[in-house]
């Protein structure tokens, strides 16, 4: 190994610990912040959230914060078997023996390394619905379901992810020095294009989508939208509480194909008002220009990504530090997409506080905008009802929070609204 690629093997196995680190000093924090206040609903939610639900909160807390560090533990020794130990090496090795150089080597790598992943990850997904979200009430599916929900997704995955891998692999291969600008130029596409089609041809593989049948409700909310210069093409109903009991409101779609999507569980949980306030925040979103500012920053992102790997794929010291011989006879380019996908999340993860910091900045945004075109009690009001509902922590670790949250924690949050409204 020469000297690039040993500094190289460094600064992955020093990102690594850094990160795995990080991530446990922060659970710990977290955890050891929630239990302290556990006994003890703050003073401003005193009046509205009872003790036992802030304890369940506490307690779904930092069940989730444990099970995070395992699975972070987990992951890491994933990450590394794959690389470093050979794993990815000796899978490509074992695939070119058997199908020899070419196209097909390179998706049925691709393919298999999906696979072995999912099926490596399958007993943490199991674990977080049936024991985690289970213990806590919010589990409300089947193994059947789950079982058939990971099918369904993995042939969607297929379906979706094989053309535009294709794509991409011929680019590769064929586009020159620059293919990672086409490359880039097809990945946007494709993300625009899920964008039109998700709402329509994916979504309702997974979830019955019902037009919204209370009149009054309907009425309420379209007046909001023509209040606020909105359009929509329509409005449903989602059978979230087939999965489980978490409540949640949203838009998907692109253009002409906007909708707007209710949980059943949200309906159920909140007065009109209320829904008006929770609608008109989400609207904020697209009045401020919040999708489009994130979607820019998305692209953005993608193209310097795709500069990076146009560049590395061509280093042999890219491949020989992360524990992978590039072949000389065949092509690298889904080893190299692999590796870059493996390691990319280890750069990344320390920009998290400042993405999460603009989420939180967008957030207040769409508040102040929902203060404007609704009551801002009925927002603070609905706030608090899916804190409580959803088992939402009330006395979060100021650190995990900066780190993490997208959204402000319950107290800034409603704080604010209620400085506003006064």
């Amino acid at each position: 190994m020469d000297s690039s690629a040993l500094a190289f093997t460094y600064l992955f196995c020093a990102l690594l610990v850094g990160g795995l680190i990080v991530r446990t000093v922060l659970a710990s924090r977290q955890i050891r912040h929630v239990v302290r206040h556990r006994d003890r609903v703050p003073e401003p939610f005193a009046a509205t959230i009872g003790l036992e639900a802030h304890r369940k909160a506490a307690d779904y807390t930092v069940a989730k914060a444990r099970f995070g560090m395992l699975e972070s533990a987990i992951e890491a020794a994933l990450l590394l078997g794959w690389t470093l130990l050979g794993g990815l090496h000796a899978l490509n090795q074992w695939l070119l023996s058997w199908m020899g150089p070419g196209m097909w080597q390179q998706l049925a790598l691709l393919g298999a390394f999906a696979l072995i992943g999912a099926v490596l990850t399958l007993p943490l997904g199991w674990w977080s619905t049936f024991r985690l979200e289970e213990r806590f009430g919010f589990n409300k599916m089947s193994l059947g379901l789950w079982l058939g929900d990971l099918l369904k997704g993995a042939v969607v995955g297929g379906l979706v992810g094989l053309p535009i891998a294709t794509l991409v692999l011929w680019l590769m291969g064929a586009a020159g020095p620059a293919w990672w600008l086409w490359a880039w130029g097809a990945w946007m596409a494709f993300n625009l294009l899920l964008l039109v089609l998700y709402p329509t041809l994916i979504a309702p593989l997974f979830n019955k989508f019902e037009p919204l049948q209370d009149e009054t409700l309907k009425t309420r909310v379209n007046d909001l939208m023509k209040r606020c210069g909105f359009a929509a093409k329509g409005l449903f109903v989602m059978d979230g509480s087939k999965r489980s009991a978490h409540a949640n409101a949203y838009f998907t779609g692109f253009g002409a194909a906007k909708r707007v999507v209710f949980f059943d569980t949200l309906l159920k949980q909140l007065a009109p008002p209320e829904i008006d306030a929770v609608l008109a925040h989400e609207l904020g979103h697209y009045k401020r220009r919040h999708i489009l500012q994130r979607t820019v920053l998305m692209f953005a992102l993608s193209l310097v990504g795709f500069a990076v790997l146009g560049w590395v794929s061509r280093q042999a010291w890219f491949y020989t530090g992360l524990g992978v011989v590039p072949s000389l006879e065949a092509p690298n380019d889904a080893l190299a997409l692999l590796l870059f996908l493996m390691v990319v999340p280890l750069f990344t993860y320390f920009l998290s506080p400042l993405l999460a910091q603009l989420s939180r900045r967008h957030e207040f945004e769409a508040d102040a905008y929902a203060c404007a075109h609704t009551d801002g009690h009925d927002l603070a009001s609905a706030l608090l009802k899916l804190y409580k509902d959803n088992a939402s922590t009330l006395t979060p670790d100021p650190v995990f929070a900066r780190f993490y949250y997208s959204h402000p924690p319950a107290s800034e949050r409603i704080a604010r609204l209620r400085g506003a409204t006064a």
